[in-house]
């Protein structure tokens, strides 16, 4: 094996992939597996580290200055709550700047700073067949959105806080003209998505009485027409790409149902003659219904105000380091229906700065990034888990990648420990430059959010990426974030600090064994970022939201020694897994009894798991005549419980009594354990009411659902 010095071959190199294939064909794999092979590996690892830090002596070094005292992240109020100590005083702000008190006063403080600058952006085909992105500037979005909101006045769509306009659309510049466009007049947006299914489509549409929809594709409005017949109240279709003739035939079977193009509409309001002046929203009226997939199959509506979305948007006044400005573009990828997205684009329009469109295609949302090449990119643990494992996955190929990143990862950690984030750094070139490069190459800030995200991934995106990397929590029912990770803190495991427009007390919880009194309890949320309620549901909203003002989210958190917040728990029996699905288990759980087989069930899952697996008592009365005379199996509930056929036959029937049941796949288990023993109050793992000890459960089965998720990883 041949070993260079660092600052030859190795520091020419053109990508860690170029590197690592031309290391590893320098070895033999006899000599890979040596010990003689792996010290002579670690050796050379562990001297570009020490050459490295002796000839760079520190130099380059981006040093973080922390917003507050790293341990000392929160401050206690009078009434035990906690507000970050970067406030002054106890009282919670709403918004960054005087003249945005509103979304419709936001954009257009944007315009006006960034005098006209570019605002939306998507790739366009040119004729020589490259796609680089072609920007829309502020002023021609605004007077879009404005014809937009003359058309709907045309269509007879009424001006005012109680008519909801409906959006059933992928992320793209048109989403944010019809958002500007229903703030024109006072109106409310009321965004659609694929997976809710077209039932909860139809519940949304006639709770909220929308009478017009906003859509992308044709198809779609092909689909919102075909449940026209239980839609009274829809009367306009609005398509953005092109009308279809089958969109065309089936409008032809509606005709109380007009079908319009969205620029046609514009050209419509563009040519009216009859222009009313604007109606702006004030600050405590709604600005949007976002409906969440809820437990149940009811979708429940979260009422938004202005206010409370533009409250939400201080938390980037923690981001001194990283700090949004007209210069900045960021990527848009993750939904618009859901108000992470939304937050993060509100505060660059605020600013001035250009947001650019994904295709609509995540196969190609890397191109997309390498093209738009952002400096703010929101992301999802999923999306980072899957960077995550594609590196490991390379690096696992033999010793010397393996040995090298572990020393890069172990490096940098040691560097951000001090509040040191660069990308300049030798193992920063060396290992970590083409994961930049595949994100554009210019990301500042990167701000994940909806799961929690594991602490080796998220160390090593801050380490790889050499940006800052912040982590918040929150629901839609406080708008999208109440804490967020301050700049530089390295820590994992904890969603950071409260932001400026909230506060937080963590309240007994003694069923699961959390109380105030040692820093634990559930997480509840007061000031300007908490909902309205629930649309027309007054008895779910009190459940939710007590006398006081405060939200109880169902999360059970504990304060660190530092005083940031970490989630804990869960206090109801409703988990969110990593791609964000929030899944019910008890429901689930009531669904597979139904199963010929399955006595008893327990669901479980992570949110650190991108699935659902189980333990599963079988009915033996059932399960051992069936064994028997279909397949010639005559013994003992124990010995059919280690038999795989006999797993293999449970488990298909458990997913088609699911299937049937309409549950979605990410609701069915993709693993059972068999246990031949039923859960008893006598082995504590009932209660007297016979519901299950969930806890319990989970402990007693510790082994088995670690070793279910260790073949599923």
């Amino acid at each position: 094996m041949k070993i260079s010095c660092p600052f030859s071959k190795m520091a020419g190199s053109r990508s860690v992939s170029d590197f690592l294939s031309s290391a590893a064909s320098d070895s033999s794999p006899a000599q890979l597996n040596s010990t003689t092979g792996l010290a002579l590996v670690t050796g050379a690892a562990l001297t570009m580290g020490f050459g490295y830090y002796l000839t760079r002596g520190g130099s380059g070094q981006s040093n973080v200055n922390p917003l507050v005292d790293p341990e000392r992240q929160s401050r206690i109020l009078p009434d035990g709550s906690r507000v970050c100590s970067y406030m002054k005083s106890d009282e919670l702000v709403w918004y960054m700047f005087e003249d945005s008190k509103t979304i419709y006063q936001g954009v257009r403080r944007g315009a006006r700073i960034s005098k006209n600058g570019p605002m939306l952006g998507r790739r366009v085909v040119q004729p020589d067949g490259s796609m680089p992105y072609r920007w829309l500037h502020y002023d021609e979005v605004l007077s879009k959105a404005d014809n937009l909101a003359y058309g709907f006045r045309e269509l007879g769509i009424p001006a005012g806080n109680d008519v909801m306009i409906g959006i059933y659309c992928k992320n793209r510049p048109e989403w944010i003209m019809t958002e500007l466009a229903t703030y024109n007049y006072s109106n409310v947006i009321v965004p659609i998505y694929e997976t809710l299914g077209f039932e909860a489509c139809v519940y949304i549409l006639n709770q909220a009485e929308i009478p017009i929809v906003v859509c992308d594709e044709a198809k779609k409005a092909v689909g919102l027409l075909k449940q026209k017949p239980s839609c009274p109240g829809l009367r306009f279709l609005v398509v953005m790409d092109e009308i279809s003739d089958e969109l065309r035939v089936e409008a032809s079977a509606f005709p109380d149902v007009r079908v319009l193009g969205f620029e046609e509409l514009v050209q419509i309001g563009a040519n009216a003659i009859n222009k009313p002046p604007h109606q702006p929203p004030e600050p405590d009226q709604l600005a949007t219904i976002c409906y969440t997939s809820g437990t149940t199959g009811t979708p429940k509506g979260v009422m938004l105000t202005h206010k409370n979305v533009v409250a939400d948007v201080t938390c980037i006044d923690y981001f001194k380091n990283s700090n949004f400005n007209m210069t900045d573009s960021m990527m848009s990828f993750l939904p618009l229906a859901h108000m992470f997205e939304r937050i993060i684009e509100l505060a660059c329009y605020q600013v001035g700065a250009k947001v650019g469109f994904y295709r609509g295609d995540i196969r190609t949302l890397t191109d997309d990034i390498k093209e738009l090449r952002p400096t703010i990119l929101p992301v999802v643990p999923r999306v980072l888990n899957r960077l995550y494992d594609k590196v490991m996955s390379e690096v696992k190929k033999s010793y010397i990648k393996k040995t090298l990143f572990n020393v890069a990862l172990a490096y940098k950690s040691r560097e951000m420990s001090k509040f040191i984030v660069r990308n300049d750094g030798f193992f920063d070139n060396l290992v970590f430059k083409k994961i930049r490069e595949a994100m554009g190459g210019r990301v500042k800030l990167m701000v994940t959010g909806s799961a929690p995200l594991a602490e080796n991934v998220l160390t090593f995106v801050r380490a790889a990426m050499g940006c800052i990397v912040v982590e918040g929590y929150g629901q839609t029912e406080c708008v999208a974030a109440c804490t967020v990770s301050m700049e530089g803190d390295s820590k994992a495991g904890h969603v950071g600090m409260v932001i400026p427009s909230c506060k937080i007390k963590l309240v007994d919880t003694p069923e699961l064994g959390y109380f105030a009194k040692d820093n634990a309890g559930e997480v509840c949320i007061k000031g300007n970022i908490v909902f309205k309620g629930y649309y027309k549901n007054e008895e779910l909203t009190r459940e939710v939201l007590d006398s006081d003002g405060w939200l109880h989210t169902g999360d059970v958190g504990k304060w660190t020694k530092e005083g940031t917040l970490k989630i804990v728990d869960r206090k109801k029996h409703i988990l969110k897994l990593q791609q964000g699905e929030y899944v019910a288990p008890e429901k689930i759980e009531n669904i597979y009894v139904r199963s010929q087989f399955v006595a008893q069930s327990f669901v479980y899952g992570e949110s650190l798991k991108t699935c659902l697996i189980a333990v599963v008592v079988p009915d033996p009365e059932v399960l051992m005549p069936y064994a028997e005379n279909e397949l010639n199996l005559k013994t003992s509930i124990e010995e059919l419980c280690q038999n795989e056929k006999v797993k293999q036959l449970i488990m298909a029937d458990m997913i088609a009594v699911g299937k049937k049941a309409g549950l979605f796949s990410f609701e069915q288990v993709k693993d059972i354990f068999l246990c031949p023993d039923m859960f008893t109050v006598e082995n504590d793992l009932l209660t007297p009411t016979l519901k299950s000890k969930r806890p319990k459960l989970k402990d007693y089965f510790r082994t088995q659902l670690q070793a279910m998720y260790s073949k599923l990883d």
